[in-house]
């Protein structure tokens, strides 16, 4: 279902050659909508504004969707929309179970890499803003028909595990005995011991090797500190209520067996060189080339990312590829998508986007660190927003916190501020739900009935009705600019046009028709939260 005011721009275009800007009416008593497009034609053609105006309106056939329309002041036209139509589409909307959501006409299949922890660590603040966003850009493409791969591309290869097999034959330490944060403070140990230690140094190195080489035993306890790492990933992300799970993975590793015939493959072509003896790309406009393979004989970040490029295009059909990562990866990825077009891996008709988010800061607006100095764990930033709230309230303060503002700017995890149930935050839009629930509960006890939503007489009715017709559209500005925040501001605007009307519009205390509309108003309001809580990944509470 298009969304009222679209069907109504496109109409005015079409008569009047150019885009309406069609904005809101700035009082009631002007209608629903205003347009300034007689002004800037008029300044175009040189005649009068009311004059370009009267000819737009004069051609215009919207006696289907509009009951006024008119000039006012030096050339403006007013739409004020008919009660019925407004009402209808509402109704529409309560009808289907995606609450308006626009089903996309172009399905495609759609990668997104996001998460991406370490093996044998904890996932850390820096973890937080990419599994949240890249959940909430997972949730809106499928919601719109779009087939989402997630891939959670987590560390699980390179010398590290080395170091950390070495520990383990030390210590005679049984793996199955160690959970996440054990591993972790076991590869703490092996860390210290490989810069105090050359001989275990040299062990380690050796280590790598049969890694590489497919030691049965040493693949043995490689695959082992996997599982732990998954199984302490999971707990995090049911807590995080995220949509990843093990067959999302697709780690470092998968992509070993490729690397080789990707390096072959572009030397061969003369799309790599040699440059002091590694194996290098230039790709035009950057400074430095991309590593292919070092010089060594290794691979690096840039290779891995380009095969796992032509892996999710050949493979897995990609249409569109989204990288959700820290900020400052920025310049990496350019990089890389770069060499991948050079390469013919990323065709022209597959967009790869890089989303960079900005840090997430403490209180005192500096990078948030332990008592210590240390990196700060996902966990603890989940059990310091419970202090305040309860766990699905503390959740949505988190990721409502996360989602709401620009992804590219830093943001501050203020616990306390961010839990709030008034202002602008994710317990706000929550209670709105839990109090529109509160209304239909009390309305089912007394045996009240509600179907459709029928008379619209007041401004605060048509108000609230006509942004929630507006749902769909917003889910698909997040689709195609991939900009959370604007459906954050649509609800918290909903939000706060559902108190309006429940202020202005008594809804149990009215009577007949009249009643039995506003409580189907109240349910259309409290489907459009729900759903639109939903795609940001937060619970929408019966009750709070």
């Amino acid at each position: 279902m298009s969304s009222l005011p679209s069907v109504l721009s496109q109409r005015i275009e079409a008569v009047a050659g150019a885009d309406p800007e069609l904005r809101p009416a700035t009082k009631p008593q002007f209608g629903h909508f205003q347009s300034n497009i007689a002004l800037r034609l008029a300044k175009q053609e040189g005649a009068k504004p009311r004059d370009v105006a009267q000819r737009i309106v004069d051609a215009l056939d919207l006696d289907d969707l509009c009951e006024v329309v008119e000039i006012a002041g030096p050339g403006f036209i007013n739409f004020r929309l008919r009660t019925d139509v407004l009402a209808a589409a509402i109704n529409e909307q309560l009808a289907d179970p995606r609450a308006g959501i626009v089903q996309t006409r172009d399905p495609k299949t759609v990668v997104i890499d996001y998460s991406s922890p370490n093996v044998a660590k904890q996932m850390h603040v820096g973890h937080l803003r990419s599994t949240i966003i890249g959940d909430c850009f997972n949730r809106v493409l499928s919601a719109q028909g779009h087939t989402v791969i997630a891939q959670n591309h987590i560390g699980d290869w390179g010398r590290q595990f080395g170091m950390l097999i070495e520990q383990v034959i030390d210590e005679g330490l049984d793996l199955s005995t160690l959970d996440l944060p054990g591993a972790e403070e076991l590869y703490r140990r092996a860390n210290e011991h490989l810069n105090q230690d050359e001989a275990f140094a040299e062990r380690s190195r050796e280590r790598v090797v049969k890694l590489q080489s497919g030691d049965p035993d040493t693949r043995a306890a490689w695959q082992r500190l996997i599982k732990i790492s998954l199984a302490g990933f999971n707990r995090t992300y049911e807590r995080m209520n995220v949509l990843l799970t093990d067959s999302d993975v697709a780690g470092e590793s998968t992509y070993n067996e490729m690397l080789g015939a990707v390096a072959d493959d572009l030397a061969k072509r003369g799309i790599a060189v040699r440059d002091s003896g590694a194996l290098v790309v230039f790709a035009p406009g950057f400074d430095a080339p991309a590593i292919i393979r070092n010089s060594a004989g290794g691979y690096g970040y840039d290779a891995t990312d380009v095969a796992a490029i032509r892996y999710r295009v050949d493979d897995l059909g990609a249409q569109r590829i989204i990288y959700v990562t820290d900020a400052r990866q920025s310049n990496h990825f350019k990089l890389v998508f770069a060499v991948a077009k050079l390469a013919g891996y990323l065709p022209d008709d597959v967009e790869a986007q890089h989303v960079g988010f900005g840090m997430v800061l403490g209180p005192g607006g500096t990078p948030i660190k332990t008592r210590d100095g240390g990196t700060v764990t996902l966990e603890s930033l989940l059990d310091a927003a419970e202090e305040h709230a309860a766990p699905q309230i503390a959740l949505a303060a988190i990721k409502y916190a996360d989602l709401s503002n620009s992804l590219q700017k830093d943001y501050v995890f203020d616990a306390e501020r961010m839990t709030q149930t008034t202002g602008d935050t994710g317990p706000y839009l929550q209670y709105a739900h839990s109090r529109c629930a509160g209304i239909l509960r009390e309305a089912a006890a007394r045996g009240l009935a509600w179907d459709q939503v029928g008379v619209l007489t007041e401004p605060a009715e048509q108000e609230l009705a006509l942004w929630l017709t507006r749902f769909g559209e917003n889910v698909q500005v997040v689709s195609d600019d991939l900009t959370p925040h604007k459906l954050c501001t649509y609800l918290f605007e909903l939000a706060t046009k559902f108190s309006s009307f429940y202020e202005k519009c008594p809804v149990l205390k009215s009577d007949g028709d009249v009643r039995a509309s506003r409580l189907a108003l109240v349910a259309a309001t409290k489907q459009v939260l729900a759903r639109g809580l939903d795609l940001l990944g937060i619970v929408a509470p019966e009750r709070m």
